[in-house]
């Protein structure tokens, strides 16, 4: 019914993923595969709400309006059986900004804040930013699969953690975190008082039969203690309309972090996000279990490409989103001389493994969320040099 196969053509339009090219990369003839943003078009439910919205001609001072949080409400109660309150939801002009707002709210200068590497490249910035301490602790790599060190976990935690920043599911590897590994680390931060910040952008994508788990959802007492951020930016492909849903049950923590909303004037949002919002909610279902299929599709044919001509590069499959990540470790080449040869070589241009964490050496981000005719020559490009 929806045509993902449509190459649409996105230069020229301020995008970061194929405007930015020389900036990043140095060269501007290069195939993007890196910013996780897909190629393809918003569901027609979203572009005739934007549509409507433009006919109408004025874009004056906006609010949420209560259909667009009753919309997000009845959505993750279908999908994920997590029952939020209205007087929980919250908001921010996206996951990220999100996330030095609430490194302000509930922990002090100075404090340490862990995160699991590697990992989303914001998660390391911001706790830099607001001047705590990063406490990394390496994800553990068996054969491609990975999974959570749990005696580091713990020490690390156990060393004075205030707050852990979780990737669910996890960008870069991919992983949609069982029920069981969530409520054993909601578990743990439990006792020893950490606050959790749970990034659940990508929970919408969960693929292969794999089911998200809200980590607030598991218990009560987990939840009093969960920040969760969602937003249809991801799922739909409106990451610029600058939108997501903060989740809060605890009241004391709510009312810190709308006060800091409120400081910054972030909480009216704009008029776009709110619509779009309502709209991706509402009536996304169908063009979204259409898009989860093409992106298994994608994921299936690039597996089989790079294990038939690519040897010498492993794919980590993923359980979820459209972003892969490549291990060059075998290759016989450096990390630096991978990063070379790919712009070089190869035209191609992908996320740099480093940029996730130390453990990330040796690898790079694919983003196929493309038409598979764009996937076919980012793999036959990627060819070109290993």
């Amino acid at each position: 019914m929806y045509d993902f196969d449509k190459v649409i053509d996105r230069r020229g339009t301020c995008s970061v993923k194929y405007d930015l090219l020389k900036e990043i990369f140095g060269k501007k003839d290069i195939l993007p595969m890196w910013v996780a943003d897909m190629d393809f078009k918003s569901p027609p439910c979203i572009i005739n709400a934007v549509r409507k919205v433009c006919d109408h001609g004025v874009f004056g001072y906006s609010f949420k309006p209560d259909s667009s949080t009753e919309a997000f409400m009845n959505w993750v109660s279908e999908r994920y059986n997590w029952k939020v309150k209205k007087e929980w939801v919250s908001s921010s002009p996206g996951v990220v900004a999100a996330i030095p707002l609430s490194i302000r709210c509930f922990t002090n200068h100075g404090d340490k804040i862990l995160i699991q590497t590697p990992v989303y490249p914001p998660f390391h910035s911001a706790v830099k930013d607001c001047k705590r301490e990063l406490i990394c602790s390496d994800l553990k790599e068996e054969n491609g699969v990975y999974s959570v060190d749990w005696e580091d976990f713990e020490k690390k935690l156990r060393g004075g953690v205030k707050m852990f920043i979780l990737c669910n599911s996890h960008n870069p590897i991919g992983r949609v975190w069982s029920r069981e590994e969530l409520t054993k680390m909601g578990e743990l931060c439990l006792k020893y008082g950490v606050v959790i910040f749970s990034d659940e952008i990508h929970a919408d994508l969960a693929l292969f039969g794999n089911k998200h788990t809200v980590m607030a959802s598991i218990s009560e007492d987990i939840s009093s203690v969960t920040v969760t951020a969602m937003a249809p930016s991801k799922t739909f492909n409106i990451a610029g309309m600058m939108n997501s849903v903060i989740v809060i049950s605890s009241a004391d923590m709510f009312r810190c972090y709308s006060k800091e909303l409120s400081i910054l004037h972030l909480d009216l949002g704009n008029l776009f996000s709110h619509i779009t919002m309502d709209a991706a909610y509402r009536m996304g279902a169908e063009w979204l279990k259409e898009l989860k299929t093409y992106l298994e599709k994608n994921i299936d044919f690039t597996f089989d490409y790079i294990s038939k001509n690519i040897p010498s590069v492993k794919m980590v499959k993923p359980e979820g989103s459209f972003l892969l990540w490549l291990d060059f470790r075998e290759s016989g080449f450096s990390h630096e001389e991978v990063k070379k040869r790919l712009v070089e070589i190869c035209d191609l241009g992908l996320n740099d493994g480093i940029s996730f964490g130390s453990s990330g050496r040796g690898f790079f981000r694919m983003n196929v969320g493309a038409p598979l005719s764009v996937v076919q020559e980012g793999l036959s490009r990627l060819k070109r040099a290993f």
